[in-house]
């Protein structure tokens, strides 16, 4: 992470006539704090990523096991219960961090976060409609990570144009990195097994599917203590210069922001918004698709499901922090609306490579029925795995009888795909966005900008889970493909419009 951070504080702030060597001091220590306070907000996004990735991969063999009334179906609503929370969430706290120092937001929202990881993983003691209980606390999990807009404006103003991309990519990489190790822990955490171990005095059972959710909270305790003691208020221009050390807009304030003048292009923040809802919405289809796919092609137990789909998205995380740096150095090059464009073009060939060809079909699950040679079809007392669980297909998804497999080979392709196609597009559509913007307060945008990514998260698994569950894997894939068709041509429209602030008011130049 150092090499990331290597360069960071060679800011405009140090540069020029300073004055005195007490004026030069105080410019250092003020950079010096400004970038442990950007670390802070690098490290919650690193902890919030970790929150949501842990338990990503264990979700829908938990919630089997709590719950033998739930569905695929339901899976897609606990999934999207996440980032509904998070959409609600984000507009009010960046409305919160644009007029109060943005501590009292962050803390808020952490300690929601802890309080609905613990409900979490205390849900499977309750009598009865435990998938409803599961549902809430995921919904409380994600109001709590609507914070995720007060760390982006945080970033936006406090870096200037120049700085502006390599920090958002290195909050990308943070993030990254907490994509990686949230489902590498709980791979590791899938050893305790199901039954774990009890904890009388807590009245807890600590298994595979509670341990990630209580590892999230003691990290939320962890967050809390470096917003507290290390975050300070600070805030820049384009152009690097301090304009204030204080969030909330004071007379001072008021009369800097009129002397920026301009106003912001409304047709690109939208377009902005919109390619950002598509591109989480895309990958909000993919991780929640991930094990129940994986389960239905590959005859795979919930067990190997848990563990298999961590180490890969684990090794999606680190492909993404590989793309994260060389973003960094092909952006300075060819700019940021290029990278975009081929993010998009990529994500659409891992999804155009995960539609099902050929004549061979999935093993099927007979519910009632003993073996049969048809498609491979086999009996939930005798699986391939040798296990008394049943796996593969379910027969109850007619789809299963007459749609051809998904290979294990297609599978890791797209997800390679996809791990270099998402990471890109992610890390430029917000930092376009924050220089659209310009230098003005960003808490409300970015919360809308966090709130269009939720609404994505939120349709995207309901989506997937709906329309896989009922037509299968062809149908959802190809809507997809269509998708970001759209995506691409509304990007090829609205190229010119895309651009900072300062360049469409002629202050700076691309």
């Amino acid at each position: 992470m150092s090499q990331l951070l290597e360069s960071e504080e060679n800011t405009p702030l140090l540069k020029g006539d300073l004055g005195s060597d007490g004026t030069l001091q105080d410019a250092a220590r003020e950079v010096k704090s400004r970038w442990r306070s950007i670390r802070v907000m690098y490290f919650t996004m690193f902890l919030s990523s970790v929150g949501f990735t842990i338990v990503i991969t264990s979700i829908w063999p938990y919630l089997q096991k709590i719950d033998d009334s739930a569905s695929a179906s339901f899976l897609g609503w606990v999934v999207a219960a996440y980032s509904l929370g998070q959409m609600v969430a984000s507009p009010l706290f960046g409305l919160w961090s644009n007029h109060r120092p943005r501590t009292e937001p962050l803390v808020c929202s952490i300690v929601i976060n802890v309080v609905a990881n613990i409900l979490y993983a205390y849900v499977y003691l309750l009598p009865s409609h435990n998938k409803y209980y599961m549902l809430v606390a995921r919904a409380f999990v994600g109001f709590g990570a609507g914070n995720v807009a007060v760390v982006r404006s945080y970033v936006a103003g406090a870096t200037s144009l120049k700085e502006r991309t390599s920090a958002m990519a290195n909050m990308s990489a943070c993030q990254a990195l907490g994509f990686i190790l949230g489902p590498a822990l709980q791979a590791g955490l899938s050893f305790i097994g199901e039954t774990g171990v009890s904890l009388g005095v807590l009245d807890l059972q600590l298994n595979m599917y509670t341990a990630p959710a209580l590892l999230a909270a003691c990290f939320g305790i962890i967050n809390i203590l470096l917003v507290l003691l290390v975050l300070r208020e600070h805030r820049v221009d384009d152009h690097g210069r301090q304009i204030s050390a204080i969030n909330y807009i004071s007379e001072e304030r008021v009369g800097v922001m009129e002397s920026l003048g301009g106003d912001i292009d409304q047709v690109a923040v939208i377009t902005s918004n919109i390619l950002f809802f598509i591109v989480l919405f895309i990958f909000a289809v993919f991780e929640t698709i991930a094990t129940p796919l994986s389960m239905d092609m590959f005859a795979w137990t919930r067990r190997q499901a848990v563990l298999y789909n961590g180490i890969i998205l684990a090794c999606i995380g680190f492909e993404s922090i590989v793309v994260f740096l060389v973003v960094k150095v092909v952006s300075k090059r060819v700019g940021d609306r290029p990278v975009l464009l081929g993010g998009l073009a990529v994500i659409f060939c891992g999804f155009f490579i995960l539609l099902p060809w050929g004549n061979e079909y999935p093993k099927i699950q007979w519910s009632d029925l003993l073996n049969s040679s048809t498609h491979g079809l086999i009996s939930p007392t005798q699986s391939s795995n040798s296990t008394l669980e049943p796996t593969g297909c379910p027969v109850q998804q007619t789809w299963c009888l007459f749609t051809p497999v998904i290979q294990l080979g297609q599978y890791i392709t797209s997800d390679i795909l996809i791990g270099v196609g998402y990471p890109a597009c992610n890390v430029m559509s917000y930092t376009l966005y924050s220089k659209i913007l310009g230098p003005k307060p960003q808490g409300v945008y970015m919360g809308w900008l966090t709130a269009s990514g939720s609404g994505a998260r939120t349709l995207g698994p309901v989506f997937v889970s709906q329309v896989y569950t009922s037509l299968g894997p062809r149908w959802a894939f190809s809507v997809i493909c269509a998708v970001l068709l759209g995506a691409l041509i509304l990007l090829a429209v609205m190229y010119h419009r895309l651009i900072a602030f300062s360049v469409r008011h002629g202050r700076m130049h691309e």
